[in-house]
Parts: C-alpha cells; sequence; structure tokens
C-alpha cells in the first residue's frame, strides 16, 4: 500500500482542508501529522494563550480524525527533520503541507524541501480564502491599498471547497506523543478546536453583523478569528458559505475576509514588515517609558475605552477589533511608541496572534503600514461616542466606573467627585495628538 504523510500546521480541521484532501488522493494509507516544533517556542510565539488553544486543537482534531479511521500523529522536534525521520520510518511515497506566507513558513518549506526533495507537495489555498498572490496589480507583486485589492479580490476564480473525507486510513502502531496540557495566561479564553468553532459559525447571526460588528457593548462581531488563525475553520468555505446567504450582513463579513487575505499577501511579498517598517517615516518613537507603557499594558491610562480593551484582552485572550484599533492608535500616535512595543503586548495574549494581521494592523494604525492616511489619530473620546454611546462596554471592563451611569463614564475627569482607584489620564485629553505632530512636523 502506498503511504501519504499530511503535515498539518494552521490547517487544523477535516472540512475543507486540501492538505489532507490532497493526501488521501495520493495513497491508500494517510497518516496525519502535527509537529510540536521547539522553533516556534525560540520566536516567542507559544505564548500560553495561544498554546492552551492549540492543545484543544489537536486533541478536537485527534477526536474528529478517529471514526474516519484515522487519527493524530504527534512528534517533537523541528518540523523538517522530525517529518523526514516519519517518512523514513514510513517509506511515505509523499508528504503534503500548506503554503505559509511568514519567513518562517518559508524556511520550514526550504527545510522540508531540502529534506524530501520531491516527495514534498505544498499546496495553497488552505489558509486564506484567496491565495497570496493570485491577485497582483500591473506590474507589482502586490497590492499596497485595500481598496483595489478588495475590488480584484471580490472577482478572482475561487478554489472548489472539499467536503470531509468519509473514511481515512491510518496504520496502527505509529508512535506519537501525547498532546501537552498548557494553562493559559487569560482565565476566560475560548475553547479550541474545529467543533468548537463550526458550533459559533452556525449558531452566529449574520444577518445582523453589518449593523453590529462595530458595537462594542453588543458584542457582535463573529469571534471567528481564532478558529481562523488555527485553520479550525476554513476562510474559502466561509466566504463562500456566506456568498450564498447573502445580504448586507454577509457582505460586510466577507470583506472582512478580504481585509485578512489582504495582509497575508502583503507579508508573503514583503515578509520583514512583521519587524520593520512597511513605509518609513523616519519616526524617532519615544524611548519606552516604564510608566506610560505599564499603564497601557494594564489598562490605566485614564482613558476609559483604551482601559477597557486592555483589560479584556488580559481576561478574555481577544479583544473587540474597534477596540484594538483605538488601544493601538493611543500607545503608537498619542503616546508615540513604537509599534513593535505594542505588537509584542499583543501577541503575548491574543489567542488568534496572526503574524500578518497582527503585524501589519499595527503598522497600518502607526502610519507605517499601508493606511493612506497614516497620521490619523483615533481619539478614544470620539470613538467611545460612537462605539460605546451609553457607555455599556466600559463598565462592563472597568469596574472603578460602574456606578458612573451613560456617556459620562467616558469623561471620568469632568465628574464632581472622581471614581475611587481610577486614574488620571495620562496625557491631556486635549492634546492627542501633540506627540505625533510634533514628532512628524505636522505643525
Amino acid at each position: 500500500m502506498s503511504l501519504a504523510i499530511a503535515l498539518l500546521t494552521q490547517d487544523l480541521r477535516v472540512h475543507d482542508n486540501p492538505v489532507l484532501h490532497a493526501a488521501r488522493a495520493a495513497a491508500d494509507e494517510v497518516v496525519p501529522l502535527f509537529v510540536l516544533d521547539p522553533d516556534v517556542d525560540a520566536t516567542g510565539f507559544a505564548a500560553p494563550n495561544r498554546a492552551a488553544f492549540l492543545a484543544d486543537c489537536l486533541a478536537d482534531l485527534d477526536a474528529s480524525l478517529r471514526p474516519l479511521g484515522g487519527r493524530l500523529v504527534l512528534r517533537r522536534g523541528p518540523a523538517a527533520t522530525a517529518t523526514a525521520r516519519l517518512a523514513a520510518e514510513l517509506d511515505a511515497a509523499s508528504v503534503h503541507v500548506a503554503a505559509g506566507v511568514s519567513a518562517f513558513a518559508h524556511r520550514r518549506e526550504q527545510a522540508l524541501r531540502t529534506e524530501l526533495g520531491d516527495r514534498l507537495h505544498v499546496h495553497d489555498g488552505s489558509l486564506t480564502a484567496v491565495v497570496p498572490g493570485a491577485v497582483t496589480p500591473a506590474g507589482k507583486d502586490h497590492y499596497a491599498v485595500f481598496t483595489p485589492y478588495h475590488r480584484a479580490w471580490s472577482q478572482a476564480p475561487r478554489r472548489t471547497v472539499h467536503r470531509p473525507p468519509k473514511a481515512l486510513r491510518t496504520p496502527d502502531g505509529i508512535a506519537s506523543e501525547p498532546v501537552p496540557a498548557v494553562r493559559p495566561e487569560s482565565p476566560a479564553l475560548p475553547p479550541g478546536g474545529e467543533r468548537a468553532g463550526r458550533r459559533l459559525w452556525r449558531g452566529y447571526d449574520l444577518d445582523r453583523y453589518a449593523e453590529l460588528h462595530d458595537d462594542l457593548a453588543a458584542d457582535g462581531t463573529s469571534r471567528l478569528s481564532p478558529y481562523l488563525h488555527f485553520g479550525c475553520l476554513s476562510a474559502a468555505e466561509l466566504a463562500a458559505e456566506a456568498h450564498r446567504r447573502g445580504g448586507d450582513g454577509a457582505e460586510a463579513f466577507v470583506r472582512q475576509l478580504a481585509w485578512r487575505d489582504f495582509h497575508h499577501q502583503v507579508l508573503a511579498a514583503r515578509p520583514r514588515a512583521a519587524r520593520e517598517a512597511y513605509r518609513d517615516r523616519g519616526d524617532h518613537w519615544l524611548p519606552e517609558d516604564d510608566e506610560e507603557c505599564a499603564a497601557w499594558r494594564a489598562g490605566r491610562t485614564g482613558f476609559p475605552l483604551v482601559d477597557a480593551g486592555m483589560r479584556q484582552l488580559a481576561h478574555e485572550g481577544w479583544m473587540h477589533n474597534r477596540a484594538r484599533l483605538v488601544t493601538a492608535s493611543f500607545l503608537a500616535k498619542t503616546l508615540y511608541r513604537d509599534w513593535r512595543i505594542g505588537a509584542r503586548h499583543f501577541l503575548r495574549f491574543l489567542v488568534d496572534g496572526d503574524l500578518a494581521n497582527n503585524q501589519l494592523n499595527w503598522q497600518w494604525v502607526a502610519g507605517t503600514g499601508t493606511d493612506t492616511r497614516p497620521n490619523r489619530v483615533l481619539n478614544p473620546l470620539a470613538q467611545a461616542d460612537r462605539l460605546d454611546p451609553d457607555g455599556a462596554y466600559v463598565r462592563r471592563w472597568v469596574p472603578e466606573l460602574a456606578h458612573v451611569p451613560g456617556r459620562a463614564v467616558h469623561r471620568p475627569w469632568l465628574l464632581d467627585e472622581r471614581p475611587a482607584g481610577y486614574p488620571d489620564p495620562l496625557v491631556d485629553p486635549s492634546a492627542l495628538s501633540d506627540r505625533l505632530r510634533a514628532a512628524r512636523g505636522l505643525d
């Protein structure tokens, strides 16, 4: 019998999995493999929240494979070495893996190619709805502005969405590591795995997405980002299903999938943008100040919307997208601190901490990325009035202000009696853009 290895990375699912589909088509027997790679630990990317979510994903994937006749094999070591060793043990005819966009993914693929030669098969379309590089402007290797990218993305041909396999034959007796037990840093981390992600998707009211996804208190976003990051859900499948359902909510939801793909195609073309300015503005960021940066991390800036977002991040390992933009703008534009300081803190907690989306959204906010208005400042007071008009989101996450009614909660320094235990604003509320303007010579 012929045997293929399906090396799974960020595609931890049985539904619409091109790698699993290709391996099953190529051989009589398939070994789904996940490698616990110490090189990931060395990058600092295996933060406790993501490691705990990953452990859930691996256990869930194994449970989904067993009724089909398969099971998940776990090995430890550098991905290429561990995969090549297993391929030699089993005399595997082919190894299948999803294409990635990060520099780490490119190095892993090259190492696999060196170890396996033409037995390696790399498959596009596992991690995004449209393959990075599938749509490009004339004479360039990627789109640097979202709107024209979205137009091209919307017209791009889509691959077939694969059904889950009806059966999968995995040989017995293959040694496997146990699923690691990891304690998350955030106490309210969501459960990981494909089955949890599909339950969330099936129960989500997509029709109301356009109406509610910017409403902080309503918590009307899908919360699917962790499941997309780990590949528990397929972006291609979600886009196809949303298109079938139609309506304003589905259209707005698909637009967010396009934003996700946009950042992946930027990083695929410019891997260094994960750590360097995509567009250098000549910034000389202020030195990391222990007091100000520590106050931002702790959610004690004195600006209630910023603090609510940072406290949600620490508690849930997740933050509403609009709150991410506001908190990031406050650090990069109001405090004028290097966006990499904030990106590192987000990656410490975010269960959906995706390199492309985290780093490039931070650069967008900092004005060093793809934003066509690089000097915009998201005023946390104006944003609070628009996104949390009744103050319910702030009162949920900032208990010191829970007794303050209505939108007065957004400006506690104006109250006759200052709330006990809540700090004064780090900066003058009338000077939220002063540091940026001075630094970039905008006055």
